[in-house]
């Protein structure tokens, strides 16, 4: 059963599938559809201090984005010239580690093998060549996932941040959960979204509520971003990132995420992060991008804010989402880190495919 993370003065948190604990749940809301047909739409939500009851927002940043910025960025956007595909080295594939270690595997994007208190848990998994509603449109990987998903080791617990399709990408969860069938975590109202994959038990969470899974206590904690899979249901479901904590270690993945205070606030709550996996692309132009996704620079403060041990840099040079060019996450971080007096050791990024280990004391 979930448990709730926060002050004991904050918002109550719902359980795994959504309504208040010791409350019925609630019957959903009807609409009509074209022909007059009622059809059931999102059930309602706890209030909090991001949720209205019915959808989801940013306490730091409530206003979003109107659909005439999206125009104005389409109209006006300079996007820098991509490679069409890059071969990048074959690595070795990664082994189960010591409980005693913690080791990460880079897939590509915010896709991670971390083994931490000797589990292996996967995080946002993406190995389709597109993510996109469909097959033949959409952005489309310009690198192949560092590991195939065959080489990875028994995987224990899946994790999903959120709902977008770079996050949460059906054709690859079905493969999941076909050859290991781990339990999953996500956020509120996003289990309805992976049961199209054929995961029935996901276990959902509100920002700060925990949930003991495969050995590892997991946390749910807040992001500044936002969620839709279609037209029509922006920012029903909500978005996080997770905190993992498994024999003595502490790993943190961020997912998607503006810079904002979240981050020192979940640095206050778990005051020893062994290791933080941090976005650092996707962010041009600025105007545009500054709510959702950090850049460089922004990832270095959140560093700084959380007080990890160390960190290491995540959903770059894959998919060509944004603007800037495909190096300049990288090169950016690097100039960031020298600024903040930070090394390599501080603030990294792995190559493609590439498994690290640590230790967890």
């Amino acid at each position: 059963m979930p448990t709730n993370h926060a002050d004991a003065n904050g918002p109550r948190q719902g359980t795994a599938s959504g309504p208040l604990l010791g409350d019925p749940p609630p019957t959903p809301q009807r609409t009509s559809t074209a022909h007059g047909t009622p059809r059931p739409t999102a059930p309602a939500v706890p209030l909090s201090d991001h949720s209205d009851g019915t959808r989801f927002f940013n306490p730091h940043a409530p206003e979003g984005k109107s659909l005439q910025d999206i125009r104005r960025w389409r109209r006006t956007r300079q996007k820098s010239p991509w490679p069409e595909r890059i071969k990048d080295p074959i690595l070795p594939s990664p082994t189960r580690t010591a409980p005693d270690r913690i080791a990460v595997t880079f897939i590509g994007h915010s896709t991670f093998l971390v083994q931490i208190g000797g589990i292996c848990v996967l995080t946002d998994p993406i190995w389709s060549l597109r993510c996109s509603p469909v097959r033949f449109a959409g952005p489309r990987r310009v690198r192949p996932p560092g590991q195939n998903l065959d080489a990875l080791p028994y995987v224990d617990l899946l994790l999903v941040t959120h709902n977008h399709y770079d996050h949460m990408d059906l054709p690859t969860l079905r493969q999941v959960r076909k050859r290991w069938a781990p339990p999953v975590a996500t956020g509120l109202r996003n289990a309805r979204h992976l049961a199209k994959a054929g995961i029935r038990s996901a276990v959902e969470l509100d920002w700060w509520q925990s949930t003991d899974l495969a050995g590892a206590r997991i946390t749910y904690v807040p992001a500044q971003h936002f969620s839709s899979r279609s037209l029509r249901d922006r920012n029903q479901c909500l978005w996080g990132g997770f905190v993992i904590e498994a024999g003595g270690a502490v790993v943190y993945f961020a997912g998607d995420s503006g810079y904002c205070p979240h981050f020192a606030e979940i640095g206050h709550r778990f005051p020893r992060i062994d290791l933080a996996l941090l976005p650092i692309g996707a962010y041009e132009p600025r105007w545009f991008m500054r709510q959702q996704h950090v850049n460089p620079e922004e990832a270095v403060h959140a560093h700084l804010d959380l007080r990890p041990r160390r960190s290491l840099g995540m959903h770059f040079g894959t998919f060509q989402l944004t603007d800037e060019a495909i190096d300049a996450p990288v090169r950016a971080l690097r100039e960031a880190r020298s600024r903040a007096g930070l090394s390599e050791a501080d603030f990294d990024v792995l190559a493609f495919g590439e498994t690290r280990e640590y230790p967890a004391a």
